[in-house]
């Protein structure tokens, strides 16, 4: 692949990213009920340290989650070159931001996606959710 070519993919990547995070969030924030439609049927998610398989029942586990409210801080993307996802495109996405869940103060997030295309759409293969504590003094 010539420097061009990957140059046009890293700018694919980036646009996606933004395209993609913005309905990510407008479903986690405010219509859970279709999240499920977002991921792969063999999805996979790791939220703080909880795995879910599966694009229903990971949709089950995040409408469990208390009502959240997302703000995104930063927003980084690459494609993945090499290893696709049975040929499709494929892009990592690194999001990071704050969340404030119900009446709670808010806390920092770092969220990692890996997005492949299928049939015009973007889907998550693998989602990565962790909260930021601070290390005890």
């Amino acid at each position: 692949m010539t420097n061009v070519e990957t140059k046009a993919k890293i700018d694919q990547a980036c646009r996606v990213a933004e395209e993609f995070t913005k309905v990510f969030y407008d479903y986690m924030d405010k219509k859970r009920h279709g999240i499920a439609k977002l991921y792969l049927d063999t999805g996979v998610l790791s939220w703080n340290g909880n795995g879910v398989k599966g694009n229903e029942q990971i949709q089950k586990f995040i409408i469990d989650l208390p009502t959240s409210d997302h703000t995104l801080v930063t927003l980084d993307a690459q494609p993945i070159l090499d290893t696709a996802v049975n040929g499709q495109l494929t892009f990592m996405i690194q999001a990071s931001g704050t969340v404030k869940y119900q009446d709670k103060s808010p806390k920092t997030f770092q969220q990692n996606f890996i997005v492949t295309a299928q049939a015009g759409k973007w889907k998550i293969v693998s989602e990565c959710f962790r909260i930021q504590e601070p290390l005890g003094k």
